[in-house]
């Protein structure tokens, strides 16, 4: 009996945790990050997401709580801001409405919801962020310090594309240790760093590494402006002394002339600047601060550039340097000397090791040198643990591909980029660079031989040699699978191509270029944003336009510009419009109206820079659609006129502008663009269009797709334009033409037509260029041609259109022409040709939004699920002839025959 009763007890209680549990708050976020550190504005915008138990839930209120102390906030008191309840379904981008904030100040808070059904959540667990430095006063005489300042007659910027004058020779520099020690006499409450080094810097307290960041500032625009970075180091420091290390290495902020450089030149020799804030039980407070006092020596690297690799002598180390009771009377005094004048937080997710690859499979070459293939092409470096004498020297040279005799191949992606390790002989010695990083799948390793060949060898050994991939740490947010093959592989193929080029900026390839080519933010941006939360890297790059736009409002092709390119390489509209689109684009798909208000002037600019560049309102310059497949090998537009492009880009960057504008009350401006925009039209269309054929320009899949794309055909031809995209598709027995700025609008205009059975048929072959040809040719990654030619990059970042197309088109996952940060769906799935089943996940703002279907004997399944707050419209495919049914949240069935 007393079992009995025990047991229902826990029912009932159970059952009440279930009632309690009705709706509930998760995913609190502040910035678009979970407990972020450095926030350094005023207006934090607050984000949250909704669990329920219900289906058609959403949001009618809520209200957040804001402390200074989480004791205050655990008992529901907030002394900073109460915002009340807010009638109001907005769970995004919320923005902070309490009085000014403090800098370094930490700050707790939670939330909770009412919904439309009556029900009342119980706020969310406390959350916190931590103000960064809102002013150079808040730097408390902080110092840049350096091991040695770099005479103005050598500093080179804008950095020199190719190898700089001979003149110049190799100009070596000295990559610095920094130490000082920091004397903790009373007990801790919290202490936090905030540092910035350039190029790069890591990190150390009592010896060991502080946080597990990679390549630590992002990169920006020095002569402007650079990046620090907040660390919580209360766990790293105890009482007594503690000795804080600093290594720097070069970065883009000095590149040597030595080895492969896509850029060489100089902003200045490496330096750092700190500001150490210690917070004490009693209520005190101090402060450590970058300056003269600090020490410097050179460091073991005694190479290191981020093109041309990473040297290391072991012999060089100062065994104990950032340690406690280290003895640093021989090291100097640091230089005080000047930084960038503007340091920004860097609130994008941080470079990490996210992967690690074994070798699977190692060839002896004829000189004895050994080759690791890791069979995945993917960014990052090498880690190698060798064991030898004191002086022996091991290379590793990286590369994506290999020649007929098994040797590390460097011709399409930049050599010589090499590793180079000095042993100093007592044990087992384990490295991995510090500051530079390459694309490759094959370690080729000079001067060592493998463990079982150590007895017919006096050459070091090599105990274990893998890859680390580096990349950005941005949060997962899809997945999709389909029972086609081929379409699978092609989702790793893309998915290793945007892994491998996701750093502090996008860029087009991690070894021969590693630059923020704009074009990629908007082309390739919804086939990221499936695939990872991009949101604050979005806003970094945001940034980098701003500070590398001209005074006339021009857009370089790539941001941070670090070199000056020369026509066509430095402006083109499709690569420059990325300052219209992408901050369109961040509202779109993430509710930032923020970055567009921040960003309007900017966008202002670039479209006032083209009006005055157009003729007759027609833009005829840049590189068009770059990589097309033309009669000749792959470079600048071949099929397309470069007006087509450029003009209809044009005339989208000024829709939007008519939008945002609309959007931000700017209604005069509004008028403005709408008229500019009927101007454009029409002299596009005057110059373009054949009435009597029906086609763009030359009819090239480009010419037609982004014209439809763009809204510049007039509704009267739209179905003939279209008619005529398929029938050059199909007379090419459905081969692609279309290269890096046009395929994406075939995709598109293909997948809004409802015609997925044409992309499929482009897309489910390996005899034409294409995906497909490049996995049937060994590729791991997406490679810079369609060919997939080995003589360019093999991991790069510009054609991988169809990966947007899997998640919207095949798996249906899209939103309505007016949502915003995927409140309102549209589920519009397309089967097509053999493939019998597809699902795809994406976990939005609002939460997770998954869909799956089946096709068996004429059976459609479809199984539909969306988060609370949000409602969707369910289309189904046309062969089954049921109309679209509109759901609110929660899991649906729907079967069809």
């Amino acid at each position: 009996m007393k079992q009995f009763i025990l047991i229902l007890a826990v029912l009932i209680g159970g059952a009440f945790g279930v009632e309690a549990q009705v709706l509930r708050i998760v995913n609190a976020r502040c910035d678009y990050l979970a407990q972020p550190s450095g926030v350094d504005h005023q207006n934090p915008s607050l984000s949250w997401e909704i669990q329920a138990f219900e289906k058609n839930i959403r949001q009618t209120a809520f209200r957040v709580l804001v402390a200074d102390d989480s004791l205050l906030l655990a008992e529901d008191k907030a002394n900073v801001w109460d915002s009340k309840q807010i009638n109001s379904g907005e769970n995004n981008q919320v923005r902070y409405g309490g009085p000014a904030l403090k800098s370094t100040q930490k700050y707790y808070w939670k939330v909770k919801v009412w919904d439309n059904k009556g029900n009342e959540s119980a706020y969310s667990k406390i959350a916190n962020w931590r103000m960064g430095l809102l002013r150079v006063a808040d730097w408390k005489e902080a110092k840049w310090i350096a091991y040695d300042v770099l005479p103005d007659s050598n500093r080179y910027v804008p950095l020199m594309h190719g190898n700089g004058k001979k003149a110049w020779g190799k100009r070596p520099d000295v990559l610095p240790l920094f130490r000082k020690d920091i004397p903790v006499k009373k007990e801790v409450t919290a202490a936090t760093i905030f540092i910035s080094g350039l190029g790069h810097f890591e990190l150390s307290i009592n010896g060991a590494k502080v946080g597990d960041h990679f390549l630590d500032p992002g990169w920006t625009q020095y002569s402007k402006q650079a990046q620090y970075v907040t660390f919580d180091i209360t766990d790293q420091l105890r009482q007594g002394t503690n000795a804080l290390g600093v290594m720097l290495g070069n970065g883009f902020y000095y590149i040597p002339g030595e080895r492969y450089r896509k850029l060489t030149g100089a902003y200045g020799y490496p330096k750092m600047m700190a500001r150490i804030l210690i917070e004490y039980a009693d209520g005190s407070e101090e402060n450590i601060v970058s300056n003269a006092s600090w020490k410097t020596v050179p460091s073991p690297v005694y190479f290191s550039s981020i093109y041309g690799g990473e040297d290391y002598d072991a012999n060089r180390e100062r065994r104990g340097w950032n340690k406690m009771g280290y003895n640093d009377d021989a090291w100097k005094p640091a230089v005080e000397t000047n930084g960038p004048s503007l340091l920004q937080a860097q609130m994008a997710a941080p470079l990490k090791v996210m992967e690690r690859f074994e070798p699977v499979r190692k060839t002896r070459l004829s000189n004895g040198t050994w080759v690791y293939d890791l069979g995945q092409n993917f960014s990052g470096i090498p880690s190698i643990a060798l064991l030898g004498k004191k002086g022996d020297t091991v290379r590793i040279i990286p590369s994506e591909l290999i020649n007929e005799d098994s040797s590390a191949n460097q011709k399409g992606s930049g050599g010589l980029h090499a590793y180079t390790y000095i042993l100093k002989g007592d044990g087992v010695e384990k490295w991995q660079p510090r500051f530079t990083y390459y694309g490759f799948r094959y370690l080729q390793v000079e001067g060592a031989v493998p463990e079982s060949e150590k007895a017919k060898s006096s050459l070091p050994v090599i105990k274990s040699i893998k890859g680390l991939h580096i990349r950005n740490a941005a949060v997962a947010t899809g997945s999709f699978k389909n029972s086609n093959e081929l379409f699978n592989k092609t989702n790793q193929l893309i998915q290793w191509a945007i892994k491998s080029n996701m750093v502090s900026v996008f860029t087009d390839c991690p070894h021969r270029e590693k630059l923020g080519w704009l074009e990629q933010t908007h082309l390739m941006g919804s086939s990221v944003q499936y695939n990872f939360d991009v949101a604050a890297l979005n806003r970094k790059m945001i940034k980098d336009m701003q500070q590398a736009q001209y005074a006339d409002g021009r857009i370089p092709e790539i941001a941070p510009e670090f070199t000056h390119f020369e026509a066509p390489f430095d402006e083109s509209p499709e690569w420059g419009s990325a300052a219209v689109i992408l901050p369109w684009y961040n509202y779109r798909w993430y509710g930032d109206k923020q970055s567009l208000v921040e960003a309007y002037d900017m966008m202002k600019g670039y479209v006032s820079y083209l009006e005055k560049k157009a003729a007759n309102h027609i833009l005829s310059h840049g590189l068009g659609d770059w990589y097309d497949i033309g009669p000749n090998r792959p470079g600048v537009a071949q099929l397309t006129p470069l007006g087509v492009t450029a003009t209809a880009i044009y005339f989208y960057d000024i829709s939007i502008m008519e939008k945002v504008a609309r959007l931000l009350k700017k209604d005069a401006d509004a008028r403005f663009y709408k008229t500019l925009g009927a101007a454009v039209k029409k002299a596009f269309n005057d110059q373009f269009f054949n009435a009597a054929t029906k086609q763009y320009a030359t009819g090239s899949q480009t010419s037609n797709a982004i014209a439809l794309y763009t809204g510049v055909v007039e509704e009267q031809y739209r179905d003939d334009v279209l008619n005529n995209l398929i029938a050059d598709i199909r007379q090419r027995n459905n081969a692609l033409t279309a290269g890096d700025i046009g395929y994406r609008y075939v995709l598109r205009v293909l997948e809004q037509a409802g015609r997925s059975d044409v992309i499929y048929d482009m897309n489910n072959r390996s005899d034409a260029p294409g995906y497909g040809y490049q996995i049937a040719h060994g590729a791991t990654a997406l490679t810079e041609s369609w060919q997939a030619y080995p003589s360019v990059s093999n991991n790069h970042f510009m054609l991988g259109h169809l990966m947007e197309w899997f998640y919207s088109g095949l798996c249906g996952i899209g939103q309505a022409a007016n949502s915003v940060a995927f409140r309102q769906l549209e589920i519009r799935p397309q089967p097509v040709g053999d493939i019998t089943s597809a699902k795809a996940n994406y976990k939005s703002v609002n939460g997770l939004i998954s869909v799956s279907w089946t096709k068996v004997k004429g059976v459609f399944d479809l199984k539909v699920s969306i988060p609370p707050n949000t409602s969707a419209t369910v289309y189904f495919p046309a062969e089954y002839k049921k109309e679209p049914v509109k759901i609110g949240s929660g899991a649906y069935n729907f079967s069809l025959k």
